[in-house]
């Protein structure tokens, strides 16, 4: 063979290497910008990211039947409440809205009720009706990129940690003898954990979170499995990168563990023990994790985000067990 011949022969391997190459660059680009539209795109899918509940079918009625109760109990709160449509603008530009129910004007006592994943202020009006019939009036905001607030992206909890100071802001320009409890469920669970972090005005008397996650990147990890039974390398590090572009964070910075370590106000814990979305294992971990005052509640049988459904007498006497220590 020629070394003309060899020459060529180099030059077209080299030349389908090289597009080799960039065919693969080019589909681990569509794949991780795939992942972030589909994780946190404010588009809502119709694939369901929570794996089927293990819960019996018996159990699931009764959780059923007690939502229900809980829906017409929040109807009733609020049509004998002032409800009120709310709205401020991040410091993104965003303009964030939700409601303000006022069960009692001559009240201090505040919770904001913080909603889950691709959920809206709405799913937070059956947990919230059990403070305002203690007396609490209650701000439920949309979380960006969420219901009525603006946002081309869901914020897992880190962006939205600086705006819930500003909703914080907002009762205390209102109240400024307010009491504020902040309580999230699953990642409202992990913004009121990351807002934990921040530092907060001594209105914010103590958290609740209930099923929040340990970081963005641990649950997108678990969901990249589950889903697509793909390893987090190397789409979840291109998704990561990609998120920070195009929402302006990265998975991995987007950490309850790290913040609920700076935490300073008391936090009560909560989680279901047969969650097989947000594991169990997780609560474990930002308990830990949390140098304030704190308390844990692993509700036996309780499934993702329903440990108020399953067991409502030992959730909210424990919730308000726990507040009294710290509500004046």
């Amino acid at each position: 063979m020629s070394t003309v011949t060899r020459g060529r022969k180099k030059k077209i391997l080299l030349i389908a290497a090289a597009c080799l190459a960039l065919l693969l660059l080019g589909t681990l680009l569509w794949g991780g910008n795939y992942l972030v539209s589909f994780a946190i795109g404010r588009a809502t899918g119709t694939t369901d990211v929570v794996p089927e509940s293990t819960l019996s079918e018996e159990a699931r009625q009764r959780i059923h039947e007690r939502w229900q109760q809980q829906v017409l109990q929040a109807r009733d709160w609020m049509e004998k409440s002032v409800v009120e449509k709310v709205q401020l603008q991040s410091s993104d530009g965003l303009t964030l809205r939700g409601e303000a129910v006022i069960s009692d004007p001559i009240s201090h006592l505040w919770v904001i009720a913080v909603h889950g994943y691709r959920a809206t202020h709405s799913s937070m009006a059956a947990l919230a009706s059990y403070y305002g019939l203690r007396g609490y009036n209650a701000l439920l905001p949309d979380l960006r990129g969420c219901g009525e607030s603006e946002g081309d992206y869901i914020g897992m909890g880190w962006p939205d940690r600086k705006d819930m100071l500003l909703w914080i802001d907002w009762i205390c320009r209102r109240d400024n003898a307010a009491q504020i409890v902040l309580h999230g469920i699953s990642m409202g669970g992990a913004t009121v954990m990351m807002t934990a972090g921040e530092e907060l005005p001594p209105h914010v008397r103590a958290v609740v979170e209930d099923c929040g996650y340990t970081s963005v990147w641990d649950i997108f990890e678990d969901e990249l499995a589950y889903l697509f039974h793909l390893p987090p390398f190397p789409l979840l590090y291109i998704g990561s990168g990609l998120s920070s572009l195009r929402a302006g964070y990265s998975f991995t910075e987007a950490s309850s563990l790290k913040q609920i370590a700076k935490a300073k106000v008391p936090v009560l814990f909560i989680h279901g023990s047969e969650d097989n979305f947000v594991h169990t294992e997780m609560v474990y971990r930002v308990y830990e994790a949390c140098p304030a005052e704190k308390q844990l509640l692993v509700v036996e049988g309780a499934g993702h985000g329903n440990a108020s459904n399953h067991a409502p007498d030992i959730y909210f006497d424990t919730v308000f067990g726990f507040l009294e220590q710290y509500i004046k």
